[in-house]
């Protein structure tokens, strides 16, 4: 397995990291605005945004003085084509995993 698609896999096996991807599927959010979910501290949630940022899920951009975030789900198709390798799985449904994002997203 890649170093590419080992880092998209561990990214995701963390449920924050989840729920921020969530987040991102809804539209491009400023740091402070992901952060605002959690009941964590902005530097944590900068950690996990560096996560998904290493492993391709998401791209950070600074415009002026704040730093968005845009969702890359190109970068899901590596791993979707590493599991369609086992036969057991279909193409990679984007609707359904929108709805597993959505679904591991906190409440408001």
């Amino acid at each position: 397995m890649s170093d590419a698609l080992s880092a998209v896999f561990a990214a995701l096996a963390d449920p924050t990291r989840r729920a921020i991807l969530a987040l991102l599927l809804v539209d491009d959010m400023a740091v402070t605005d992901v952060a605002e979910g959690f009941g964590i501290s902005l530097a944590a949630v900068s950690k996990h945004l560096g996560v998904l940022s290493r492993a391709g899920l998401i791209t950070r951009e600074r415009r002026g003085r704040v730093v968005w975030c845009k969702l890359e789900p190109d970068a899901l198709r590596g791993a979707s084509v590493w599991m369609q390798g086992f036969g057991q799985f279909d193409t990679l449904d984007l609707d359904a995993l929108e709805r597993l994002l959505a679904a591991a997203a906190p409440e408001p």
